[in-house]
């Protein structure tokens, strides 16, 4: 195996982070199926328990479905609010053992811990100790891999869940990878593993087999990713901070809309809030952009760029309605989902200058 520099990577995630926080709260719902989301016609499981994916509930579907599958499931509203808290506290318990941070989500981060604050030698005993303290102080649980780079721990997180620890060590890196359905591979989702069953690459072990040539004629630059992959090779530091290169919102209607005066009414409110998030966070853009979903899921996008900084209502509203009249819809052909969102900050090295912020969720009205 080409010998790359080695780091003590720890992935964090958050057991069924939603319902675990609402089981916790709510003790009446410990071992019971419950779903967290919108329950109505439109909508959509956040997270499912422990309990509820043993019926084959799963996140991202359908509330309806979830109801068919599981006709006890417990339907629970969300409190984002709640849960944002409840990931702060988890993050300070991170940043008692390293400043090395990379949170993905508002329930998972990776952890540099190569140089931790605690003198802790083994990686594993420090995803051991914060496994324990997540669970003694907060009451949840976490599952967590520790390997020598981003992929592999990430990967090792997910074996043996729910509060599960697994370690993948350097010399046992390309053995595992043998052995793993290439779907577990980072960027390998649904088309390109389709594609791969199609060149006859099923696991990690096929995939070594393909040259890099082959790769990169294959899947343009993520062929480099992936023969890297195969060999257990990841470069990817844990990023710290990201700047944010976007603000934006938007909202799924209980009923598709198409009347002319409910859609600007809509596209109003919406514009709205964008100004809101926009003052609250400080950000600078000039790409305006409109995003509409339409009753059957087609989705569109329409931009317009600025000279300068859109930043109130009577610079973004006349844009966002000039941006609507390029898009079609009627009665049949009725709006689902209207969003908006500014990016292009002016300028990127000023961006970088300003002051980072940790990667948050923005959570909407309704499901999509």
């Amino acid at each position: 195996m080409q010998r790359v520099p080695q780091r003590k990577i720890i992935h964090i995630d958050m057991d069924a982070f939603f319902a675990s926080v609402e089981q916790r709260d709510h003790p009446e719902l410990c071992g019971k199926p419950i779903a967290i989301g919108y329950d109505g016609e439109r909508g959509v499981v956040s997270t499912a328990s422990y309990e509820a994916r043993r019926f084959g509930v799963r996140s991202a579907m359908s509330m309806m479905m979830a109801k068919r599958l599981c006709p006890r499931l417990i339907v629970v509203p969300a409190r984002y609010e709640v849960y944002r808290q409840v990931s702060d506290e988890v993050m300070t318990i991170f940043h008692d053992y390293t400043d090395i941070i990379e949170p993905l989500s508002i329930d998972e981060a990776f952890l540099d811990v190569t140089e931790n604050k605690r003198g802790m030698e083994l990686a594993v005993d420090v995803a051991r100790e914060i496994k324990r303290r997540v669970k003694d102080e907060l009451r949840l649980t976490a599952s967590a891999g520790v390997s020598y780079n981003k992929l592999l721990a990430k990967i090792a997180s997910e074996e043996r869940k729910p509060d599960g620890l697994c370690t993948i060590h350097p010399d046992k890196a390309l053995d595992f990878i043998a052995r793993l359905r290439i779907e577990k591979l980072w960027g390998v989702g649904p088309k390109t593993a389709q594609r791969m069953h199609y060149m006859g690459i099923f696991t990690g072990r096929d995939l070594r087999k393909c040259s890099l040539g082959h790769l990169k004629e294959v899947f343009g630059k993520s062929g480099q990713l992936f023969y890297e992959f195969a060999r257990g090779i990841d470069h990817r530091p844990v990023v710290v901070e990201r700047v944010r290169k976007s603000v934006g919102c938007e909202h799924t209607f209980r009923e598709d809309i198409s009347r002319p005066s409910a859609v600007i009414i809509e596209l109003y409110h919406t514009v709205l809030e964008l100004v809101e998030r926009i003052a609250k966070d400080g950000f600078e853009g000039k790409t305006l952009t409109l995003k509409v979903k339409f009753g059957d899921f087609r989705q569109i996008t329409r931009s317009v760029t600025q000279q300068k900084h859109l930043k109130n209502k009577d610079e973004i509203l006349p844009l966002a309605k000039k941006l609507l009249t390029e898009v079609d819809y009627s009665s049949e052909h009725p709006i689902r989902l209207i969003g908006l969102s500014v990016s292009n900050p002016a300028d990127e090295d000023e961006a970088k200058r300003r002051e980072w912020i940790q990667l948050k969720l923005e959570f909407k009205d309704w499901p999509q």
